[in-house]
């Protein structure tokens, strides 16, 4: 084995999740060159180690295309960690085309199917492997060794100067991240402008964090106290991965931006509503004892929080109140 293709398109979160597994890996096998097949935007987070390399590739193109793309990289070896048809097409070209090369080799991600029961109650339900730990048994089954301490390091990301706002307020800095792409993980509003601004009251420097779209109404809540920053639009990605590297905490909902602090090494206060935390999906290396859920008998009701709620009203979400993530967050900034 000499070089290793590693497929993952999307979710943003889940590609985060790679990160630091793709990193040890690498780390532990000097020997062999890996590259990373994913979303352009995410390239600053598997920067730092010389045999890793990548692809930004995006998923909304033919198969032809991707499987130009893939066979250009020359790897004897694919671990595909995506599973869906437009890239399984291509991969399928690949093993066509490598028929009859003893050493080109295929590994893929086992999905699993989850137990309806795991929808019926929450004392009947099994947690799921995490995420990063079906991914670790597939770079284990290619042959590839790894010291279980290298999985533990955080992505680094090497950006001069762009460290000022997180360094020039003394006391604690949290991020607050309060979107999501479904409605049925994002908090209700009225909750995070209390939240945020009660954070601000004690004097905690809070900084919001969104997409371009979300800027404008992130901006409307930071202009209510002084201690309230947003970065939302404002900077590239790998600034904002600097940035989120220096915070104290991060806030989030089930979203990307879990993963994104997770593989920078910041602790997260998750928020969770229609999903669930032991379906699988939690930030790597999070403690669980920092997931906010609300464990209704409904919860949760769809893997990926996309379906509406049957009652309407996303109680799961409603229950979890600004006074009980505060609580959380004061007793963590305590701790450290």
């Amino acid at each position: 084995m000499k070089h290793v293709l590693v497929i993952r398109l999307s979710a943003l979160g889940d590609v985060a999740i790679m990160a630091p597994l793709v990193k040890a890996y690498a780390e532990a096998n000097r020997d062999v060159t890996f590259t990373v097949a994913g979303p352009p935007l995410l390239e600053p987070l598997f920067e730092g180690e010389a045999n890793v390399h990548y692809l930004g590739l995006k998923k909304k193109q033919s198969f032809i295309k991707i499987y130009k793309a893939l066979n250009a990289v020359g790897a004897d070896t694919v671990i595909d960690l995506h599973r869906v048809n437009r890239v399984g097409f291509a991969i399928i070209t690949l093993r066509l085309r490598h028929l009859f090369n003893p050493h080109f080799r295929i590994f893929a991600l086992h999905k699993g199917k989850v137990s309806r029961w795991f929808y019926l109650h929450h004392l009947w339900r099994k947690a799921r492997k995490p995420q990063y730990v079906r991914y670790d048994d597939v770079f284990r089954h290619a042959g590839l060794k790894c010291n279980n301490a290298l999985m533990c390091k955080c992505v680094s990301v090497d950006v001069p100067n762009t460290d000022t706002i997180t360094q020039s307020h003394n006391s604690a800095i949290v991020g607050v991240a309060p979107f999501s792409q479904h409605e049925g993980k994002i908090w209700p509003w009225e909750y995070t402008e209390r939240l945020v601004l009660m954070l601000a009251e004690r004097g905690r420097k809070v900084l919001l964090f969104g997409s371009k779209e979300e800027a404008p109404q992130l901006e409307a809540l930071a202009v209510r106290h002084e201690n309230i920053s947003s970065v939302a639009g404002r900077q590239a990605f790998r600034d904002e991965l600097e940035i989120i590297k220096g915070l104290s905490l991060m806030v989030s909902m089930d979203s990307a931006n879990m993963h994104f602090a997770s593989a920078m090494g910041t602790p997260v206060v998750s928020i969770w509503g229609a999903t669930h935390p032991d379906f699988g999906f939690y930030g790597y290396g999070q403690d669980r004892a920092n997931a906010l859920c609300a464990n209704l008998e409904c919860q949760p009701c769809s893997a990926f929080g996309q379906k509406p709620c049957r009652y309407g009203d996303y109680r799961c979400l409603r229950a979890i109140t600004p006074e009980m993530a505060l609580e959380k967050i004061e007793s963590l900034l305590a701790e450290k």
